[in-house]
């Protein structure tokens, strides 16, 4: 795993703990109180560097100003890798310690650089298309044994990175409620189904990765290639009805137990930054079809964490980290493709839910409480098996450099009650 010797030394003061050092330059779209006009931004810190307005002042040359003004990156994405790399070069060279052309322009940088707590966030792209995936072994096992003791995995798991696609229409972005979903499901003791607002509402903690580069229809991505397609990263939150998604799932899965909200962070951490966090993946066995054969390090040792905010008060619920997956995301997006199926800019590719191998890394109410048979502590005198309406969940999450972390924010959703 290659990390940075030392932190890069900025003319910003930025806290150690920052997620959003000269490292990471995170990209997101924005907009303020007195300049309504969604546009791009880059996270700095405590700050956002609006890019239209360096482009204005000359400042940034690599992208046309005009993609800066769009309400998504889209476009930005659109220039391809070598432009993105160009961009990210410019934008290190400018916050730099001893880059004076930005460091000692005041003038711009009072218009340049808005506090995030001035600024809206909004949805960061525009997604058409949005697959779920199913990539740890550990939620597969916990979440197979409560239906399966002895054969927990089912016999392909260990073969192809198994996904279902969802609702692009479903995703959201950090802050936005969460309603609880009306459905149908089996009540104990009943032979009929209810239909009635879902009683064992759940998060699951997640991550997806951004397409950036398209693919034709009919064509597919090799495993070799796949990264090239990917932008960068975000946190997902993959709500889930546990009642109606078990009533539905028999036989083509998920549906309507899935479908009513995505939650994501509004801020795209690049595959760039995210580069000197490699680490090698899960040993596969048996060995992947050739398709799937994949070396090196094809993990990111990512750790994230759910809170959980509930009667005035809150506690951790979950620690985990990416790297666990068993299938990682160039072998998802190649199985994905693999049949000729095309992917466009702004898709979403969740990873699935990120458990571990300790109690404390399981991923979702499901796994924590076994099924509601055991209540999880969220703080003292507050417990829970699934989720109450007011309830807010936080995931956030981070790479450790030395001195600096490369981190992605906040996805955060409140539960509001159904509409019956």
């Amino acid at each position: 795993m290659v990390r940075s010797s030392s932190p890069i030394r900025s003319f910003l003061d930025i806290p150690a703990q920052s997620h959003f050092p000269v490292e990471n330059l995170p990209y997101g779209i924005f907009s303020t109180a007195t300049a309504r006009q969604r546009r791009v931004g880059v996270a700095i810190g405590d700050q956002i560097l609006d890019l239209a307005l360096l482009a204005d002042a000359g400042l940034v040359t690599s992208v046309p100003a005009a993609v800066f003004r769009h309400p998504s990156l889209n476009p930005l994405m659109s220039q391809g890798r070598p432009l993105w790399q160009a961009l990210r070069n410019e934008l290190t060279a400018l916050l730099r310690s001893d880059n004076d052309a930005l460091r000692d322009r005041a003038d711009i940088r009072a218009r340049a650089l808005v506090p995030q707590a001035k600024a809206t966030l909004h949805m960061p792209v525009e997604a058409r298309g949005y697959t779920d995936f199913f990539c740890s072994i550990y939620h597969a096992t916990n979440a197979g044994r409560l239906l399966r003791p002895d054969n927990p995995l089912m016999p392909n798991y260990r073969w192809l990175p198994v996904a279902y696609h969802g609702r692009a229409s479903s995703v959201v972005v950090s802050g936005a409620p969460v309603r609880r979903p009306m459905g149908q499901y089996r009540v104990s003791g009943k032979d009929a189904p209810v239909f009635a607002p879902s009683a064992r509402l759940d998060y699951e903690l997640e991550m997806a990765f951004v397409i950036g580069k398209p693919s034709a229809g009919g064509a597919s991505i090799g495993v070799g290639a796949a990264e090239d397609h990917m932008f960068g990263m975000v946190l997902l939150n993959d709500w889930s009805a546990r009642d109606i998604q078990g009533w539905e799932s028999a036989p083509l899965g998920p549906f309507n137990g899935k479908s009513f909200a995505t939650t994501i962070s509004p801020w795209i951490v690049t595959m760039e930054a995210l580069a000197p966090f490699r680490v090698a993946g899960p040993r596969q066995e048996p060995p992947p079809l050739p398709y799937l054969a994949q070396t090196g390090a094809s993990a990111f040792d990512i750790q994230v964490e759910a809170q959980l905010a509930a009667a005035g008060t809150s506690g951790t619920i979950c620690r985990t980290n990416h790297k666990d997956l068993y299938w990682s995301v160039a072998q998802q997006l190649a199985h994905m493709t693999a049949n000729g199926c095309g992917v466009e800019i702004g898709d979403l590719m969740g990873s699935g839910t990120l458990s571990g191998p300790t109690d404390e890394s399981r991923a979702c109410l499901l796994e924590a409480t076994l099924a509601g048979k055991q209540a999880v502590d969220v703080a003292p005198g507050v417990k829970r098996t699934w989720l109450e309406d007011g309830d807010e969940v936080i995931l956030t999450g981070w790479c450790e450099g030395a001195g600096f972390r490369v981190g992605f924010g906040e996805a955060r959703g409140v539960i509001m009650p159904a509409n019956q």
